[in-house]
């Protein structure tokens, strides 16, 4: 069972759904609604954090749960969830100029982990007006992701699987956010994630869909 935490925002059902897609049972909960010791006394497999609205300090548990589970329940933060991460392990949260609304960039990776047979560059949706100052990136964290201007996009602890992506993998404009997301299951022990076919089905249904909705590609 994945725990999905929601930062009251309508991204966490995207999320749910791509989750869903890839066969993983999830339940999904408001940061505000259970305390850090219900969330360990569930055991879930692995646990997700959504985009969001707020900065990490005003996500509810998010950055308390990150320092309770990290290292021991594999943990994905996406967008306000991986600025939660980089803030947990003591990194500082900055503003960029200008903040980017549904924009499209192009993104590099370690092509590991997260990233394992992921296109080597790859178009991402991204909206968010804050990032995880490179500068003062923690030690126990690597930047495995960036966008061509070297804007993190994607972090990983060095020692356990605890992952952020600055990007919305479960945007219909990103490509390859199903693997992303079945990567990331494959560390919770989930099985049917790691299905080639069924990922190639699912980024195939979502590609004809993002035809609909083209958006340009700016850095």
């Amino acid at each position: 069972m994945i725990i999905l935490i929601d930062n009251y925002d309508s991204f966490t059902w995207n999320l749910w759904h791509f989750l869903s897609d890839l066969g993983a049972e999830v339940k999904t909960y408001r940061n505000d609604e259970l305390t850090v010791a219900e969330v360990v006394a569930m055991a879930p497999a692995g646990i997700v954090l959504s985009p969001g609205p707020a900065i990490p300090d005003r996500a509810g548990i998010c950055v308390e749960l990150i320092q309770a589970v990290s290292g021991n329940i594999p943990l994905l933060g996406v967008c306000l969830g991986h600025q939660a991460i980089g803030a947990a392990f003591g990194g500082n949260i900055t503003r960029i100029d200008p903040p980017v609304h549904g924009k499209l960039s192009y993104v590099t990776h370690n092509g590991q982990s997260i990233f394992s047979g992921c296109d080597a560059r790859f178009a991402v949706s991204r909206y968010h007006s804050l990032i995880v100052d490179h500068e003062s990136l923690p030690d126990c964290l690597e930047v495995i992701s960036s966008t061509d201007a070297g804007i993190i996009m994607g972090v990983q602890h060095k020692t356990h699987p605890t992952f952020g992506v600055q990007f919305h993998p479960e945007s219909i404009a990103s490509e390859n956010g199903y693997r992303i997301l079945a990567n990331f299951l494959q560390m919770t022990g989930h099985v049917q994630a790691t299905s080639n076919d069924h990922i190639n089905t699912l980024e195939e249904q979502l590609l004809h869909l993002s035809k609909t909705h083209p958006e340009h590609i700016h850095d």
